[in-house]
Formats: C-alpha cells, structure tokens, sequence
C-alpha cells in the first residue's frame, strides 16, 4: 500500500510540474523531492515481502507512506491556491501583480515545506542505510510472523478430522479419476480460498481405502510459499522408494531424473499439497511424468486458479465452494435453529464453522450458553477466529505490491455488497491505485490493467465472482466473502488506508482527522468529517429525510393533514425551505473543507440534493471521479466552473430532472471539451446546451453514454479513436448524406469499439447501416429503433455475440440475416421487435446461438425451425406472442435443449407444450 501512496505522489508530481516548477525557486525542491521518492519506490519493493513479519521494517514503511501523503498535501495545496488561480487575458494580469507579494509569501512557504520533507527523507535513507534494514528477517533475525503462520498451518496426513462435512460429493467425483484404470488423467488440482478444505479433501483422498489399495506407493509434500527444490525431490524419492538421496553429491537434474523414471516405472500417487505460484510448478515439473503414459497420478492444492490451468491441459480441476445451507446445519442436531442462525455469518465457510463449533463444544449443549454465543455471534467469532485469519493472512502475505492496495481498497464497501466492475475499475484508476501514465510504458490500457488485477485476486480466491454478463461471459459484479471482508477490513485499518462510517461510529462527533480516504455506511451530518486532507469520499446510504427536516416539524405533520390544515401547508413550505438550506450547507461544508478531494460519489445519497448545484465545485480542481447520478435540484442548471476539472477521468451528469423545472432536460454547459483527461462520459438522457456540445478533444474516452447528433456534433467521433462503450439516445443524423454508402467517409475509426445501444426515434435506416458498418468488432449491439427492415448481413459485424431488438417494428423476417452471423449466441425480441407473422430458422443457421427470446410479438402466428438449425440452442423464452399457435416441430432434433420457459400465454398454447410432459423439469410455466 505505501508503494502506491509513493506512486500517487510521483504521478502528482508529474501532472502538476508545469503548474508548480514554472515559479522560480521551487523546481530545484521538488525535483529533489521526487528524487528521494524515487529511491524509496525501489527500496519499498524490497522491504515489502518483510515488513509482514518485523516491526522495524513495518514501522520505517509506515515512515516512508506519511512523508509521501505529506509530499502529496503540499503540492496539491500549492497547486490549489496559486497555479489553478492563473488565467489569460489584460485583466487577470492586473490581478495577478496585485496579488505577487501574496503569492510570494506561499512559494517560500511550500518551498519550506518541501525542504522539510526532503530533510526528512534524508534523515529515513539515512537510517535506512545505516541499520540495512532491507536485510531483516533474511539472515537469522528469527522467523517472520508469516513463517510462523505457515508453520501452525502445516499439514500431517496421517492426521485427518471425520468431522468435515461437504465433502463426499466431491469426493465420490474425484476417486475414478485415480483408480480407474482408463482414465487419461494425470494431474488433478483442487483449488480454492483459504479455509475452504483443500487440504482435507488432499487427505481423504490420500487415505481412502480404494486410493491406498490401488496405487503401490504414495508420498505427501507440502510444498508452501517458501521451499527448495531439491529438498522436495529428495523428500519424495526417499518416500517413495527405499533410496536416501538426502545429502548426496548427486545433482539436481541426476535427482530430478530419478525421480521421473520411478514415477514413469510405477503406479504411484503424489501429492502437493499448498502450490502458491506457477513459477513453483514450474520449478518441480521436471521431476514429474505428465506427458507420458505413466500410471503415476499428482494431485495438487492451491489457493490460485491459474496454477491449476498452467499444470497440464488435460488437468481436472476441483473448484471448493462455500457450504451451502443443507450442509451448513451439521453443526449440531439437538440446536439445530440455533445453529442454523450461528452459521449464517460464517458464510459457508468450513474452517469458521469449525471454529464455531469448538466455541460451542465448550457450552456442553446448555441452551442458555448457546442463546448468549447466539446473541454475540460475530463478536465470539472475531475473538477466536485466530485460525481463520492466519489462514488469510497468507493469503494476504503472498500478494504483490501492487495488488496490496486494490485488494484493501475493497473494503471500502458494505457487507455483502455487489461490487460492479466497471465502477470499481474507474474507482481504482482515479485513487491512484491504478495509474494511466503506465499506458504508454506497456501499451496496455489502464482499464485493462485494473482488470486484470481483480481477477488476480479471484484467480487467488480472495474475491468472487457474482455475476457475469450473459453474452461475453465477462465479469460483471464481485463480492467477497464475510470473513474475508473482515480481514481485509482490519488490515486496511491497520494501513490507516481509510475510514469507514457505519453503525458503530455514526453518531460520535467526528471523524479521525488523519484518513484520506471517508467510505459512508450510515448516514452522519457531513460537518462531522474534519479532516481536510481527504481525497476519497463515497456514499453507501441515502440522506434520510427526517435528518433534513425540524422534528417539531415532523411531528406535526405526523399528526395533521396539510390538505385540510392551512397551518399544515404553511409549515409544509417552511419544511421544504429548511430542507434546501440543510443540503445547501452540506455543500458549501464540503466545498469548503475538501479541496483536496479527488473522488465524490454522490450517486447512493438520495434524489433530492439541493436548490442546485453550486458553481464552486469547480473548486475541486483535483477531483478524477465525480458522480451525480440519479441526483435531482430544484434547478436543473449545471454551472460552467466544472470546466475547472481539468483532471477528471469519470464524469457522471445523469442526474433526475428538477422538480421545478420547465422541461425534463438538463442544461449542461459547453465546457466539457476542456477536460482533456476525460475516460468515462455519461451526459443526461435529456440535455440541453445553448450550443452543441464540444467533445472532440476528448481523445482518451473509453465510454461515452447518452449521446446524439442534437446535442453533439457527430464529426467528433472519429477522434475518439479508443472508444469502447457507445450508447446513442436521441436522434442521430448524418449531414450531406450520399446515397452510395461507401462513398460516405467513416463515423467512428475506433477498433476497440465492442458494444453499441442506439435508443432513437429519428434514424434513417441508411443512416444506420453506414453506422455499423463502421463498427467491425462490434460484440454487442442493441437497438431500439423503428426500421423496417435490418441492414445486410455484411453490414454487421461477424464479432456479434449478442443482439437486442427492442420497439423495432421489422416488417421483413430477420432470421435469414441473424443466421448468417458465425458468433451469435445470444438473440432477443422484444416489445414489437418483429411485425410480421412468421420466422423461419434454415438449416445450418445460428450455428453457436445459445439463448432465444420472444417476449411481446403480438402479431407473430408461426415459428418454423429446420432440422439443423440453432444446433447449440440451450434456452428458449416465449412470452405474451399471442397468436402463436405451437411450438415449432423442429424443435425436437434440437438435443441441446434444456430450458422452455413460457410466460403470458394463451391457455391453448400451454396446452399443447405440457400435453404428457407436465412434470418435465426444463419447462418453466408462468401466468
């Protein structure tokens, strides 16, 4: 995590040099500073596999996190009242003169300030150098706390609990992989979160009598996160055969060699128990027979998925889950609606459930003791849990630096909460956690590598995978496990990496002033949070309206109609003009105090937010993620000051409309072309400027939301070369027109482009097809437009995985067009799609299409389907097509078939579908 704060602080540097240095006397100090800066990044690097296990290395890391945040608070501060001030023009100059001698008082304080902190960095490496403290806890200062883990942790296989419960399926799976004589399989993996069973599966496997019966000769090996090779090998060989290599003079590769011919020779089992990298695996592979013949088999455990993939391409690979609710409720029979409580916030995971049980084993089933440990569940779990957190400490241990601080930044959120991942990415990329200034070091998008970061961590089973999406089967949600959640927690307080407001913590006065980071679970009056260096602030919970409103008031109209009482309306209006003062005091206390903020997410608070907007936001010149969605002010007119925001990666304006408002439109001004920094855009559904919107500048954008040739000009998207979410909502035109297509020059060059939402009433069929003719990898496209007819198939893109028809009113079958594409797998029509009567589906068409919906074809009477045709097809849904009579014939060679979900159809209709299938499973009936 500190070596994030320090590259935050060099990132910083290098975005405000030219604001800050062009003032004579400060560019020597602060190159200086980033010099220092730069030294410590590397010694972090170092020193950040010891600090887990010696207080010296912890506390000189922890030095070295608050000298950068002090760096970061005086450049930023620096930047806010001098550099950001400067503008063009006769008059400012004026201003600015007038204003030298002030302006000279605060350069020779920063510099000041940056010489102190350079002082400090010098006096640090000084002691640095002098203890070597990068060598602590390498050469004979004791064991870490992170060995001393392992240790505790280390298995015996002769040692097996009978207790476990959860595991006999997997069990009853993975047995005929090893003694059945035919199969081809010869490495099996398990694989999973700390404290899922890996290892007493790994055991009952290892003493199962069929297992002990059918194989000649069997070794254990634990491998863990610090080993040697060698050692490993000679372990096994001296287990398994009868020869002591241990201390000989033979070599690695002799050793390795002879290790591979017994395996190669033999019906042997190995097990390695606790893999923790695929450089380990490589590292043993040459002693193993996995591409041969062999009648060996190797099992191995690990917490990291992709271990289990990169061991051999034909490994089996068991995949541990939490315990679902049946076999969580072993606990104990005699309570068993006690247990079933106490489970619960174990959250399936089986080592917390064998903690709660020898919590419970000490209660001698008293029913009194089990309604106390009941009552106090979570607490007595957090108490005895030492096991448990060791296990994920581990874990923890064993993650780089730069995933330390993005799985820590997961704690920001609230228990059980669906992480999305395109905000959670954009999150990380604007705390800095994530830099885009990497982009053009390794030609990989910072997006991309936010990502790939994440499913590091779900490939190391320290986050879940909740919901993907349907067509890409990319991720589209996280969550992470309670336990889990309550680890990362009390590390990330340990880091100081945040603050969180919740139940416990609601009420007090205020919040600790040293967080840079304020994540609110609960409602608190914002002038409670004092701290003026905070950089992050998230909501998670609506403003409640009694908060914003006089109780005495409340009370009232608790008890009096304001219909039939004038004195109820009176103080009805002095309640709503209360209310905007409360929330116009929020704002000004925010804008006021949090200057240095670089995250504001206001999307969870509520709908109501004020008279308006204020104009200081633009204030906040160093924010990169602001979010107002679902917002709504009296006035829904947006202040031209944002334009200030000239570091902003994510900007939010899909705000409600105001309640007093003349239209539904919100006027944005036409200032976001100066954004220049601008990755993520989503504009108001329905928008109004006093010119079109200027947005050609904004080169970097990834997504753009909401946006139509009305309100932008359409010749700004070709310079967004990068983009890769499109969602057109309005109109959309193109001018000078030519009839021959390819005469027109393109709309869009970018080749990222994968999804694209048109929402319009005004579109020109041609209009359309010369649009996605332009959109070459297109995966996903939906489309809610009234044409008559599709485009050619060789208008689309061949990339399509998923098409969405919605209100298109297609007077022509689409089938022989959709058929075409070699990719579709997902295909829906919805709401007056289709106008025409029937659809034909031929022979060979829709080769990989998975999912077929038709909701609401009022006027479709027949659907036929040709033997061979949508061979892959999993799911059909029909619903509310009124006047279709049956279902197709062709259906019936479709083997694949395992879902018919009907919903809102004729009686008739019904009928025929259950006639002598009423109880079959796969079809889903509902009125």
């Amino acid at each position: 995590m500190e070596l994030s704060a320090i590259s935050s602080v060099l990132e910083t540097i290098g975005m405000l040099t030219q604001q800050v240095t062009s003032l004579l006397g400060v560019d020597d100090q602060v190159e200086s500073l980033e010099r220092e800066l730069r030294w410590m990044q590397s010694f972090l690097k170092v020193a950040d596999s010891r600090k887990a296990g010696n207080e010296v290395v912890r506390d000189r890391v922890a030095d070295i996190r608050d000298l950068a945040y002090d760096a970061e608070d005086v450049i930023e501060t620096f930047a806010l009242r001098v550099a950001s001030k400067r503008k063009a023009g006769f008059s400012n100059c004026i201003k600015r003169s007038a204003c030298c001698l002030k302006e000279g008082c605060l350069l020779c304080h920063t510099k000041s300030e940056i010489e102190k902190i350079t002082v400090r960095i010098c006096e640090l490496t000084r002691q640095l150098k002098t203890y070597d403290v990068t060598k602590l806890g390498v050469d004979g200062e004791g064991p870490s706390s992170s060995a001393l883990r392992r240790e505790s942790r280390r298995p015996y296989p002769h040692i097996v609990d009978d207790n476990i419960i959860g595991l006999d399926g997997d069990i009853k799976t993975l047995l005929p992989l090893f003694v059945d004589e035919e199969s081809e399989c010869r490495v099996v993996a398990i694989c999973g979160m700390g404290g899922l069973g890996k290892t007493t599966l790994a055991k009952k496997i290892y003493q199962h009598d069929q297992v002990v019966s059918h194989f000649k000769y069997l070794a254990w090996e634990n491998v863990s996160q610090q080993f040697q090779k060698r050692k490993i090998w000679e372990d096994i060989l001296s287990k398994l055969s009868s020869t002591n290599v241990r201390g000989s003079n033979q070599s690695e590769e002799e050793i390795a060699q002879k290790l591979f011919k017994f395996l190669e020779d033999n019906k042997c089992l190995v097990i390695l128990d606790d893999i923790w990298s695929i450089e380990a695996w490589n590292s043993l592979k040459p002693a193993f027979p996995i591409e041969r013949n062999s009648n060996s088999k190797i099992l191995l455990t690990s917490r990291r998925k992709e271990i289990v993939s990169h061991a051999d391409p034909r490994c089996y690979q068991c995949a541990l889950r939490c315990l679902n609710n049946k076999q969580r409720y072993g606990v104990d029979a005699k309570l068993r609606e006690l247990g079933k409580d106490m489970v619960k916030h174990c959250a399936g995971l089986p080592l917390a459930i064998i903690v709660l049980g020898g919590i419970l084993a000490t209660k001698n089933n008293s029913l009194n003791e089990w309604r106390k440990v009941s009552t106090n569940v979570k607490a007595c779990l957090k108490r005895d849990t030492s096991d448990v957190k060791d296990v994920l400490a581990l874990s923890y241990d064993d993650l780089p630096p730069y995933l330390s601080p993005c799985f820590l930044y997961l704690s920001h959120f609230p228990e059980d909460y669906e992480m999305h991942k395109g905000r959670l990415i954009q999150l990380l990329i604007a705390e800095g956690i994530v830099s885009p200034n990497q982009e053009e070091d390794c030609g990989e998008i910072a997006e991309d590598v936010a990502e790939g970061y994440l499913m590091e961590l779900v490939e190391r089973c320290m986050i879940q995978v909740c919901e993907r999406d349907i067509a890409t089967l990319e991720v589209k949600t996280f969550q992470m496990h309670d336990l889990m959640r309550d680890f990362c927690m009390s590390k990330a307080k340990e880091e100081k990496f945040f603050y969180i407001v919740d139940q416990s913590n609601a009420c007090s006065s205020s919040t600790d002033q040293g967080f840079r980071r304020i994540s609110m679970h609960e409602y608190c009056r914002i002038q409670c949070i004092r701290s003026t260096k905070l950089r992050s602030l998230l909501f998670f919970k609506e403003i409640p309206i009694e908060e914003l409103r006089p109780r005495s008031l409340v009370s009232y109209e608790e008890g009096e109609s304001r219909l039939c009482n004038p004195l109820a309306s009176i103080l009805f209006i002095s309640t709503i003009g209360i209310s905007l003062l409360k929330l116009q005091g929020i704002w000004t206390y925010m804008l006021n105090n949090f200057k240095l903020l670089r995250v504001l997410d206001l999307e969870p608070i509520n709908d109501f937010f004020g008279c308006k907007l204020p104009s200081g936001i633009g204030n906040l010149i160093h924010l990169r993620f602001l979010s107002l969605r679902d917002l709504s002010f009296v006035r829904s007119k947006l202040p031209s000051s944002l334009g200030n925001l000239r570091c902003l990666q994510t900007l939010d304006l899909r705000l409600e409309s105001g309640s007093c408002s003349h239209s539904n439109s919100i006027y944005v001004p036409n200032v976001i072309w100066r954004m220049l920094q601008l990755r993520h855009l989503y504009l108001p559904s329905k928008c109004k400027s006093r010119t079109k919107l200027k947005l050609g500048t904004l080169r970097k954008l990834l997504t753009l939301v909401n946006f139509n040739t009305k309100k932008c000009y359409m010749k700004d998207l070709i310079n967004m070369t990068n983009l890769r979410e499109l969602e057109i909502n309005g109109p959309f035109k193109i001018e000078a027109f030519n009839e021959e297509l390819d005469k027109n020059p393109p709309i869009i060059q970018a080749n990222y482009l994968h999804s694209l939402s048109i929402i319009s009433n005004e579109i020109d069929t041609r209009h359309l097809t010369h649009l996605l003719s332009c959109c070459g990898n297109l995966r996903k496209l939906s489309l809610a437009v009234e044409i008559s007819k599709l485009p050619e198939y060789h208008y689309l893109s061949s990339n399509l995985v998923y098409i969405k028809l919605i209100r298109c009113k297609l007077e022509e079958d689409p089938m022989p067009t959709l058929e075409k594409l070699p990719d579709l797998r997902i295909l829906e029509f919805h709401d007056k799609a289709f106008k025409g009567k029937e659809m034909f589906c031929s022979a060979h068409g829709f080769p990989k299409l998975e999912s077929l919906s038709l909701m609401y074809l009022e006027n479709l009477e027949e659907l036929k389907v040709d033997e061979k045709a949508m061979p892959s097809l999993r799911g059909l849904e029909i619903g509310n097509c009124h006047n279709l009579n049956i279902l197709p014939n062709g259906l019936r060679f479709i083997t694949t078939l395992e879902k018919l979900k009907i919903e809102s159809m004729p009686k008739t209709f019904i009928a025929k579908v259950l006639q002598g299938r009423e109880r079959d499973p796969f079809i889903i009936v509902r009125d």
